[in-house]
């Protein structure tokens, strides 16, 4: 049986009309009252990260020294790497500091970037003038925070400045570590019965830091195995604590084979080598340089096509010229020359005794997208060399460093560029310029503002 279509019959009671018109006015009045009540809740919930109010902060910086010419350190790399980035943002960013040559600059302004240059006699900062220039700028306008690099703003003066925060490039318990293994690689068997004053030194010198480092309140670490110690053995509170990983220019190093080419030619690299190590940095002994000295000296007798290109200067220099003709001695180079230095290597040696900090010249290399050989040190294997895919791995004495250049030899150039391949897609997830501004963006206005703070801290690995 078919429906019938019916139509609705309006009424025109009274009463009904009134019973309609009432349930309208109460669900507008309803509805009205929601959106007032929905509104007025806007006002008490965090709103955008980067708001148009808050993009054009105003930030101080003590940085113990400024990268000038070739062959600065990593830390002056790292600082002027960060400050230039959140400059480009917008920030306005205020640096106390010195040149790394040691030599008179005129102070430089650049856009939002301001470094003032306030030196002693001996081209290290001088604490009370660059505080005095500090104090003047601040007296324009108050800081919203302020960073500084290690104890480059002493903690007795940190102690009068509000929103303080400071990254560490190493600390005392991992310099300590260091001088253990500098022991133990100069006098293996035991044989020197002379006191080993700098390690008898280190425990006091820990102590003292321990109890200085509640000067500062935010502390920034640069590997994941330096903020565990921050939480477990300087006893930091875990809310005070960050991780912040270094990053470095990708727009500067990139994998680039005809560049790395032309560099070898260039310097004298023979065609028929089979395999080209490179090492760079400051060639001085806690370095590694002793250590990869005498590996490279054993190694070359069984292998006499390797070939060693070594940038930097220092005491070492001398040494690395005796090896002869499987050794290039370069000098130090200009940021371009060791973006070409990198691609011209097939895998990158670090011989560092030091395990504190991160060292930039690794992130550099696999950026390049060369493989890295490098000791097992907490502050390595558990940020940057995280897979053995990334290369290779050694304790820091001479017959683990040698097993792991043989390892090296026998996977040859082919493995060695598949390697580099996934050190560069690893690296550029997770130590480019740009994600360690973004943190460090982010950070500061949580500092400033609690309300822009959402924990954990995309800032924060594994803490």
């Amino acid at each position: 049986m078919g429906l019938k279509h019916q139509t609705c019959k309006s009424s025109s009671s009274p009463s009904n009309f009134l019973r309609i018109r009432f349930s309208t006015i109460l669900t507008l009045v309803l509805l009205f009252t929601s959106l007032f009540l929905f509104l007025s809740s806007l006002k008490n919930t965090q709103g955008p990260i980067f708001r148009g109010d808050e993009s054009a902060l105003f930030n101080a910086v003590f940085s113990k020294t400024w990268p000038v010419g070739a062959d600065p350190g990593g830390m002056e790399r790292h600082a002027s790497t960060l400050y230039q980035a959140l400059a480009a943002k917008g920030h306005e960013i205020h640096v106390f500091t010195v040149p790394s040559d040691r030599r008179p600059h005129w102070d430089i302004h650049e856009g939002n970037l301001h470094v003032y240059f306030a030196a002693n006699d001996h081209g290290s900062v001088n604490c009370s003038l660059a505080f005095e220039i500090f104090n003047k700028v601040n007296s324009d306008g108050a800081f919203d925070y302020v960073h500084t690099e290690s104890v480059s703003l002493p903690y007795w003066r940190a102690k009068m400045v509000p929103n303080v925060a400071v990254t560490w490039h190493g600390i005392w318990y991992e310099i300590m570590h260091s001088k253990l293994l500098q022991q133990l690689l100069t006098d293996p068997n035991g044989h020197n019965r002379e006191p080993m004053t700098e390690l008898h030194e280190a425990m006091p010198k820990l102590v003292e830091e321990i109890r200085f480092f509640k000067s500062y309140k935010q502390h920034i670490c640069i590997s994941n195995s330096a903020g565990e110690v921050l939480l477990n053995i300087y006893q930091i509170p875990q809310r005070n604590v960050h991780v912040i990983l270094n990053g470095v220019d990708e727009t500067e190093y990139a994998p680039d084979p005809e560049a790395g080419a032309r560099f070898r030619e260039k310097h004298g690299v023979p065609a028929n080598v089979s395999l080209v190590m490179g090492v760079a940095g400051r060639l001085v002994r806690d370095k590694g340089h002793p250590l990869l000295y005498k590996a490279f000296s054993s190694i070359v007798k069984r292998y006499p096509s390797l070939f060693l290109l070594v940038a930097g200067s220092g005491p070492w220099r001398r040494r690395y010229a005796e090896l002869g003709p499987n050794v290039k001695v370069l000098g130090a180079l200009e940021p371009l020359e060791l973006s070409e230095f990198y691609n011209a290597l097939d895998v990158f040696v670090n011989p560092t005794l030091r395990p504190q900090g991160l060292d930039l010249t690794l992130i550099e290399a696999m950026q390049s997208g060369k493989p890295v050989l490098t000791p097992n040190y907490p502050s390595i294997v558990g940020t940057v060399v995280v897979d053995e895919e990334f290369g290779y791995t050694f304790s820091p004495n001479v017959k683990s460093f040698v097993e792991a250049l043989e390892s090296a030899i026998r996977d040859g150039p082919n493995v060695l560029k598949r390697k580099g391949m996934a050190c560069k897609n690893y690296v550029l997830s997770m130590f480019t310029a740009t994600k360690m501004a973004s943190a460090y963006e982010r950070f500061f206005l949580c500092m400033k503002n609690p309300k822009y703070c959402q924990y954990p801290l995309p800032t924060d690995c594994g803490l």
